[in-house]
C-alpha cells in the first residue's frame, strides 16, 4: 500500500492548505483528498509541484507499506 504523507510534510514545513493550494494551484478539495489518505492516483506534474513547493523529494511524500498477508496465496 502507498500512504500520503502530505500532512507530515506540511506540518515540517509549518503550511497549512490554503497557502499550499496557492502554490501548486490545486483546489483544497484535493489537496485535503491527499493529504487524508483517500487519493487513488497521483500525476507527476502534481507531485512535482508539490515536491517545488514543500521544497522536498517524492520519497518524502510517498511511502510504500507492506500489507499484511493474509496466508492466502
Amino acid at each position: 500500500m502507498i500512504v500520503v504523507n502530505l500532512d507530515v510534510m506540511m506540518a515540517k514545513r509549518k503550511m497549512n492548505l490554503t497557502q499550499l493550494s496557492k502554490l501548486v494551484d490545486l483546489s483544497m478539495t484535493n489537496l485535503s483528498i491527499l493529504k487524508n489518505n483517500r487519493v487513488k492516483a497521483i500525476r507527476f506534474s502534481t507531485l512535482e509541484a508539490l515536491c517545488d513547493a514543500l521544497a522536498c523529494q517524492p520519497g518524502d511524500l510517498l511511502e510504500f507499506i507492506e500489507e499484511e498477508s493474509d496466508g492466502s496465496r
